[in-house]
């Protein structure tokens, strides 16, 4: 392999050598790789938009619903109770991200992840067709404030911000529902003034990075470029050039690359991929659409540069299969398993029931009494009929209501006063056991204590 300059490690790619901001104007990439790109980015953005608006019996897809502690993952509901099983399925995401690292390198942050989907596949079409090509735009941005471009810029950064606003709204509705959203959008403004101002202070945040920060969110911002330099190894699938067949450059000793950068000018975080794996490749493939380009042009093979190893370059490896492969894909069977497992053995109900706090026991002709505080969480679609009993002792329940009826994911909160025999009450915390039946069918038990003298 030729010899490098590898100064380039050592400062930000997207500065100058004063420190000021070095904008990289990308050509308008095109070709296969792109146009699959493409594909899977509208279905993403499509299944982004349509989530908060899918309901499964009633209730939604996905919800994210923070203030209140309660999360709906396809279909399934998880409360603050049910912490551990989020955590497993937390954790089964991550050890998933870094199993696929190590097997394909960054194919996330080019294919699927939400900065680089919004910026390219949305944002930089919208500049390419008001502004034009990498070159119009270079000329646009250094030119005098003419009329017509006050009327580009304008344009462009108008329909910037319709997008921000739209974005933040359907983020929004991962959090709140879209009928939530659909009924603050319908009330006055300034009875929801505090949220509509947040609402804006993050539009400005998105229209922001989009608009001006750009790819360095990926080169700057983001740790999971720098994670590569701990999950990738030789065997590690990534968007790579061929210095063997590739070197010498410039068509002089049989070398196929002709040194003609255009891998460079369609690249969004501005690198040379010749210069091998660099923190700032977002594994895009638009330097493989282009130099594919090229290569027909001048009557050579495609793939210069293609999705491989260093061992595959090399020609020392036939499988992306390997002992750290296998062993991540292990543990995350395991864990995702147990995260199954927990997730179908949890309890229908949540029951939580506390003596009321600075209350003590009330004494009457041949009882004495607790009052306590009754909290059930139905965690299932359906409606039940419940009914409280004590069942350790021969005791009588009075509650607060008449009627304990869970709805659908519903949540069940009141009081109620035990009476127990003097002469059960054999200690000043006596052990209690109560029984939550559903259609005299026993669901839950739950144990506290008994306050006596």
């Amino acid at each position: 392999m030729a010899k490098q300059k590898l100064d380039f490690r050592d400062y930000p790619i997207n500065m100058n050598e004063r420190g000021g901001r070095k904008w990289v104007y990308a050509k308008k990439p095109s070709g296969k790789w792109f146009n699959r790109r493409t594909i899977v980015a509208w279905l993403l953005l499509l299944f982004w938009v349509g989530v908060p608006f899918l309901k499964i019996n009633g209730n939604p897809f996905i919800l994210l619903d923070i203030a209140n502690r309660k999360f709906i993952i396809f279909g399934a509901i998880f409360w603050a109770q049910d912490t551990f099983i989020l955590a497993l399925l937390m954790l089964s995401f991550v050890l998933f991200v870094v199993l696929f690292t190590v097997t394909f390198g960054r194919l996330w942050c080019g294919w699927t992840c939400p900065q680089t989907i919004f910026l390219e596949m949305v944002f930089r079409k919208i500049e390419y067709l008001i502004e034009g090509d990498y070159r119009e735009r270079h000329k646009l941005d250094n030119s005098p404030w003419t009329t017509k471009k006050i009327v580009k810029k304008t344009l462009k950064h108008s329909i910037f911000i319709l997008i921000a606003l739209a974005m933040t709204n359907v983020f929004l509705m991962w959090f709140i529902g879209s009928d939530r959203w659909l009924q603050l959008v319908q009330e006055p403004i300034l009875e929801n003034i505090s949220g509509f101002l947040v609402m804006l202070l993050v539009s400005a945040f998105f229209y922001w990075v989009y608009s001006f920060f750009r790819e360095q969110i990926c080169t700057m911002v983001c740790p999971y470029g720098r994670m590569q330099g701990v999950l990738l190894d030789s065997k590690s699938i990534a968007v790579t050039y061929d210095y063997i067949r590739g070197e010498p450059r410039g068509g002089h000793g049989g070398g196929d690359c002709t040194d003609c950068k255009q891998c460079i000018s369609v690249c969004p975080t501005g690198i040379d991929i010749r210069n091998g794996t660099q923190l700032e490749c977002i594994n895009c493939t638009a330097c493989i659409d282009q130099c594919n380009k090229i290569m027909h042009v001048t009557g050579k093979a495609p793939g210069l540069i293609r999705y491989a190893s260093e061992a595959q370059i090399k020609g020392q490896q036939n499988s992306i299969w390997n002992a750290r492969n296998r062993a991540y894909s292990v543990v995350l069977l395991l864990i995702f398993s147990f995260f199954i497992y927990t997730l179908f053995s949890r309890p229908v109900l949540e029951t939580t029931i506390l003596r009321t706090p600075g209350l003590l026991y009330q004494e009457q002709d041949s009882t004495l009494s607790n009052v306590y505080n009754i909290k059930i969480v139905n965690k299932t679609h359906d409606e039940l009929p419940l009914e409280l009993r004590v069942t350790s002792h021969d005791g009588k329940i009075q509650m607060a209501g008449n009627t304990m009826l869970l709805k659908d994911q519903d949540m069940y909160e009141s009081t109620f006063i035990l009476f127990l025999p003097k002469s059960e009450v054999t200690s000043d915390k006596t052990e209690v056991e109560f029984g939550v039946f559903s259609n005299n069918e026993l669901i839950e038990t739950y144990k506290t204590t008994f306050v006596g003298p």
